[in-house]
């Protein structure tokens, strides 16, 4: 299931200004909005559930698919690093295309430059048609998932060697990051080898959220996976399959009954940190700011960095935002390091 880390060592790496932590928008995490399929589909795709209807009407070069969203992931995490950053940020994104495949662990090689060309195609020569709603506004008239690309390369050939990238997105996926409508996800999704593997570590990130144990039918969860209908047997095999191999990043699935359950990985217990310094000032960090300390130090034992934290302002004043101080201390104290 799992495909091989090709690019472990990412310290030597720099990727343009930001070393982005991967996000997806929520919405399409939630619905199929992707093709299953490796090889090209020219047909349209319906799905509906509940009050949501999508439509996804190909080009002639066929439906977008799973693996073609990670060019979408990468554009939505470096928007967010630059915003985070204190950076303006547009619907129009410009990536080093190297950056790109490293960041979503797919080959260097020729063939790695080569897939990008068809990819961006279908990207921009789908039309959507959907009343999910991103941000403060509901589309309900077509659009691409891509408004248009351009690229500068070496050579005469895609393969040559793109240099740069510019790739605007459309608004309904632009005001999803506007709105902070964003997920971060693990950099092992990229590692996935089946496309139905992925979908169903996007619906365990998306609806696993804080709570313990998330369940859903086999046809439920075969429609929000956007498998083919008519082949609930093949789909049930595979659930059996995907359960006993236990491989899925950060959840693991099991059979509730006639359910599917979805549950976070247990980590190791770690002992408790104080709270309170020798000086008796109590160091009470935020729950977004530990959140975000798994972004900006990835790698890094996150006990040992609070830890440390906790030592270095155990004597200094009380901050006005000790998130924002322990987040910027974390940027501050990893920076150039790798993690021990």
């Amino acid at each position: 299931m799992l495909l091989p880390e090709r690019h472990p060592v990412r310290d030597f790496f720099v990727l343009d200004v930001h070393d982005v932590d991967p996000r997806s928008d929520i919405a399409s995490m939630e619905h199929p909005i992707f093709s299953l399929s490796t090889k090209p589909v020219g047909r349209t795709l319906k799905y509906q559930h509940g009050d949501v209807g999508v439509e996804i009407i190909p080009s002639s070069v066929g439906l977008p698919t799973v693996f073609d969203k990670d060019i979408l992931i990468y554009c939505i995490s470096k928007l967010v690093a630059m915003r985070d950053a204190g950076e303006p940020i547009g619907r129009t994104v410009r990536l080093t295309t190297h950056d790109l495949l490293v960041n979503t662990n797919r080959p260097t090689n020729d063939l790695g430059y080569q897939r990008l060309a068809p990819a961006l195609d279908r990207l921009n020569g789908v039309s959507i048609k959907t009343n999910i709603k991103t941000g403060d506004g509901i589309t309900t008239r077509g659009f691409h998932l891509i408004e248009g690309y351009e690229y500068n390369r070496k050579g005469s050939m895609f393969a040559d060697r793109l240099r740069y990238l510019e790739i605007e997105l459309s608004e309904w996926l632009f005001r999803a990051i506007e709105a902070a409508e964003v997920l971060p996800i693990s950099r092992d999704y990229f590692r996935l080898r089946r496309p139905t593997d992925r979908r169903m570590y996007e619906l365990a990130r998306k609806h696993c959220g804080k709570q313990d144990k998330w369940l859903v039918s086999p046809p439920v969860l075969q429609k929000k996976v956007g498998a083919c209908p008519e082949r609930s047997r093949k789909f049930l095999e595979y659930l059996r399959e995907v359960v006993a191999v236990d491989e899925l990043p950060d959840y693991r699935m099991a059979w509730d009954g006639d359910n599917i359950a979805f549950m976070p990985r247990k980590k190791a217990l770690q002992p408790k940190l104080p709270d309170t310094a020798s000086n008796g000032r109590r160091i009470v960090l935020p729950s977004w700011a530990l959140e975000r300390m798994h972004e900006v130090a990835a790698g890094w034992d996150k006990y040992m960095l609070e830890a440390k934290y906790k030592e270095w302002a155990a004597n200094l004043e009380v901050a006005k935002d000790e998130g924002a101080r322990f987040v910027g201390w974390v940027k501050s104290y990893t920076k150039g390091k790798s993690a021990p």
